[in-house]
């Protein structure tokens, strides 16, 4: 059903720009315009990247669920410092290392469940727009021309400077490790186009042959898919600084008005309590992760675990923490397998839907909501209500969750014969042969399968 404007209004976000939680009013009612920074190309997405790409997939599918009109716009970084290196490392060109690791990045994002956002731009298509947000720098005195004929941004002189992350650029200069090159004017300044190097990508320009630098391809990008200001921008905390800081700097310096209205930043994602780090050995791709859960389970419960965390809250990645919120989201499928679902339309007054839709509404307070989702399950256990089971499939269909059927999920990837067995086994028993029933209960016990005897015999099965 539709949801009146009352309620589409009622939507806070914690905006990092301001440090407080905002009602959200976009530009366009009813309309939502999301940029979020994509993967650079060079290598697997790591699991910290999933958690950013899987908390934004839940912002996409609730304002969409609540109502809203979305554009996700999400980027690929197809030319980089980090590209051509590993390029070079690996001895292939440039285009064929980054079109194989878009491939994968995308099936990787499908294996986890994600929605592939709206617009998916690629910095090398759109180097007229870097350029031309160059030149408008340029002619207000924001960006110049060295020596060694890169062009940079002088942060100097944008005054607001600073004002996403709470940085002062005196303190900046003074205890922050920047590179310092001759050819800036200040250390903190940073390149918008770099010159052509001997066998880097290039492209002709008025500033000479060269290539854009990272953070001006993000500020073309954004603002010409979604125009200026758009809703909401978002990323990793990490992203804060230095490269949300300077696409500030860059839009707003060339185009001479705000350029988001709200940022939105997830926090890290540790491993055993340590920041993950390939310099501490705790470093996993998302690849390796889901290689090792199970082919059909594995998706929805790795965003299960991401998710029943606030995203502004760090988040530990460990084996049983990622077993546990398997176990977890096995629940709630379980509940749907033995009381099947009815048809249900959501309605925002319902009680239960009510107090989901307050934590959602209050910052994606996903931990309350996933308290109300098991709540629900316990009183489908309970009553053994088909429509408040239609809900709970509802509600957590709002973020990608529980619409696989709870038997196929339940039973995972399982290559056994499991109900040949489950057959021979209950006429063993009934020709009182219980060692071997017992001998084929421990053998599926043993491959991960718990069978679930009731009064008229064994007639489900899942996988533990």
């Amino acid at each position: 059903m539709g949801t009146p404007p009352d309620l589409m209004s009622a939507l806070r976000l914690y905006n990092t720009l301001t440090r407080k939680k905002e009602t959200f009013a976009p530009r366009v009612a009813g309309k939502v315009g999301m940029y979020v920074c994509g993967p650079t190309v060079y290598d697997f997405i790591h699991v910290g990247n999933a958690r950013s790409f899987a908390a934004f997939d839940m912002v996409a599918r609730w304002l969409r669920a609540t109502g809203y009109e979305v554009t996700y716009v999400r980027n690929i970084t197809d030319v980089d410092d980090k590209i051509i290196d590993r390029a070079r490392e690996r001895g292939e060109p440039i285009e064929a290392l980054t079109e194989r690791m878009v491939a994968a990045f995308e099936e990787d994002c499908a294996r986890l469940g994600l929605v592939p956002p709206d617009r998916e731009p690629r910095a090398t298509r759109y180097i007229g727009p870097m350029l031309e947000m160059i030149a408008a720098l340029e002619a207000k005195g924001l960006a110049y021309r060295a020596d060694n004929g890169d062009v940079y941004y002088s942060v100097r002189g944008f005054p607001a400077y600073g004002k996403l992350s709470r940085r002062n650029l005196d303190e900046l200069r003074a205890g922050e490790r920047v590179a310092v090159e001759a050819a800036k004017r200040d250390p903190l300044d940073f390149a918008l186009w770099k010159a052509a190097k001997p066998d880097e990508p290039r492209w002709e320009s008025r500033f000479g042959p060269g290539r854009p630098g990272w953070h001006i391809e993000c500020s073309a990008m954004s603002c010409r898919e979604l125009g200026v200001p758009f809703d909401i921008h978002g990323g990793g905390w990490d992203l804060q600084f230095p490269h949300h800081e300077n696409e500030i700097a860059q839009s707003e310096g060339a185009l001479g008005r705000p350029f988001v209205a709200c940022w939105m930043h997830n926090a890290f994602l540790n491993v055993d309590q340590e920041k993950m780090s390939k310099s501490l050995g705790n470093f996993f791709t998302l690849r390796e992760v889901l290689d090792e859960l199970d082919p059909v389970q594995g998706g929805e419960q790795l965003r299960y675990f991401f998710l029943r965390s606030h995203y502004r809250s760090e988040v530990n990645y460990a084996r049983e923490t990622v077993e546990d919120a398997g176990k977890s989201l096995r629940g709630l499928y379980t509940a749907l397998r033995e009381v099947p679902p009815a048809p249900h339309e959501l309605d925002w007054n319902e009680p239960w839907a009510t107090r989901f839709r307050a934590a959602m509404d209050d910052d994606f307070d996903t931990p309350v909501a996933f308290s109300v989702l098991h709540e629900l399950r316990a009183e489908v256990n309970r009553s053994r209500s088909p429509q408040l089971a239609g809900l709970l499939k509802a509600l957590g269909g709002t973020l990608g969750l529980l619409q696989q059927d709870p038997a196929v999920f339940l039973q995972g990837g399982i290559r056994l014969d499991v109900q040949a067995l489950i057959d021979e086994r209950r006429e063993a028993k009934k020709a009182r042969d219980f060692a071997r029933a017992d001998e084929i209960r421990r053998r599926l016990e043993a491959s991960g399968i718990v069978l679930e005897d009731k009064p008229d015999g064994t007639t489900e099965w899942r996988k533990k």
